[in-house]
């Protein structure tokens, strides 16, 4: 279910209309102007959202970002015991979020962006944290 609904407010955001005339006219064009809109600069994007905060939607930006992989990061060692060291963690939520961003970057549904990948991977760490500690208050009040 965390994935459908992740797919769906990050690649799948737009109008069904939209979706459906964007694919229409796909060509190899809009994999070269994919490129040419793409961010692969670290920290370029979260950089101009600092200096422009009063006059761009910053937070929602970057704290979504964030937020969206908070979910994974806590669920897979939950739900997968392989996933409980804080590594395959980070590594499971670096795939994911770059097949999203590689996604977005042949597709033209949304733009590739490197900073993206930082802060999802970064929400992956703390839903992580989160994980870990709720097993630690856990492993104290058995005690």
């Amino acid at each position: 279910m965390y994935v459908c609904i992740l797919l769906r407010l990050i690649v799948f955001k737009y109008p069904w209309e939209q979706m459906r005339e964007t694919m229409r006219t796909w060509q190899r064009g809009v994999i070269l102007e994919g490129l040419d809109t793409a961010n692969f600069t670290l920290f370029a994007t979260i950089r101009m959202y600092v200096k422009y905060a009063d006059r761009l939607n910053s937070f929602e930006n970057l704290a979504g970002n964030v937020l969206l992989f908070l979910p994974l990061g806590f669920l897979l060692p939950w739900v997968w015991r392989g996933m409980r060291r804080w590594r395959r963690t980070l590594a499971a939520a670096f795939l994911c979020s770059a097949g999203i961003e590689l996604f977005q970057l042949f597709s033209a549904f949304g733009a590739f962006d490197v900073d993206d990948l930082l802060l999802n991977c970064a929400g992956a760490m703390l839903g992580f944290g989160l994980w870990h500690s709720c097993g630690r208050v856990r492993l104290n009040a058995c005690r």
